[in-house]
């Protein structure tokens, strides 16, 4: 029995051996180079060079905690009727009738724009909206093309007499004329920029560069006060 006992036992083990030679290789968790895990000279260096909670705290006890500051510190938009006398100060017609004219969008953009609402007493919403900050750029994209050919003829351009103009024969950008529409001395970035939007316009169309320019300036300029 004791025989019969120790041949079974053999014969399993040599079953198991056979099993286990059968299994597959555990495969190689070595993680790859440049990984974000491995030994103590291999770890990822995590950037710890935020303000530590002490700075965040004397922070917020000397400005205040974010849902206050940011209305403090925030840039409340251009009044719709000052929006209007921008407009015209840059030669546009805000009265033009024709549609999706400058005029058209912003006279029929009051919604977007948060126009007060005298006989229901809503007040002018002065915040920056998604809604108002997109008719402005449409109404300053559809403004472009008489900004341009206006600024020419307009008084607050002049300079000792001498008119001011957006682009030169070469449509290059000029700084007198970035000065004028945006209300302060052009920088080299200004021009950079400008020339860039034309240059890069689809298609090669100077034209629509130009008007893109014009209307991005513009956006940048008067969103908000």
């Amino acid at each position: 029995m004791k025989r019969i006992s120790l041949v079974t036992l053999s014969l399993l083990g040599s079953a198991l051996a056979a099993c286990s030679a059968d299994l597959p290789n555990e495969p190689d968790t070595t993680p790859p180079p440049g990984s974000t895990s491995g030994a103590q000279d291999t770890t990822y260096d995590h950037d710890n060079s935020g303000p530590s909670p002490w700075e965040i705290i004397d922070r917020l006890q000397k400005e205040g905690p974010p849902k206050y500051t940011s209305r403090v510190h925030s840039c409340p938009k251009i009044r719709v009727r000052t929006l209007g006398a921008v407009l015209t100060s840059l030669g546009v017609n805000v009265g033009n009738q024709a549609g999706l004219s400058a005029g058209d969008l912003y006279r029929n953009g009051g919604n977007a724009l948060g126009a007060p609402n005298f006989a229901n007493r809503i007040r002018e919403n002065i915040g920056v909206t998604t809604s108002g900050a997109s008719r402005e750029f449409d109404i300053f994209a559809a403004a472009a093309q008489e900004v341009i050919d206006n600024v020419p003829t307009l008084e607050r351009c002049k300079v000792g007499g001498q008119p001011a103009q957006l682009f030169d024969a070469t449509d290059a950008c000029r700084a007198d004329g970035i000065t004028c529409i945006i209300g302060t001395p052009a920088t080299t970035a200004h021009l950079e920029f400008c020339n860039l939007t034309v240059q890069q316009a689809a298609d090669g169309d100077h034209a629509v560069g130009k008007r893109l320019a014009v209307a991005a300036m513009l956006a940048a300029a008067y969103t908000c006060e």
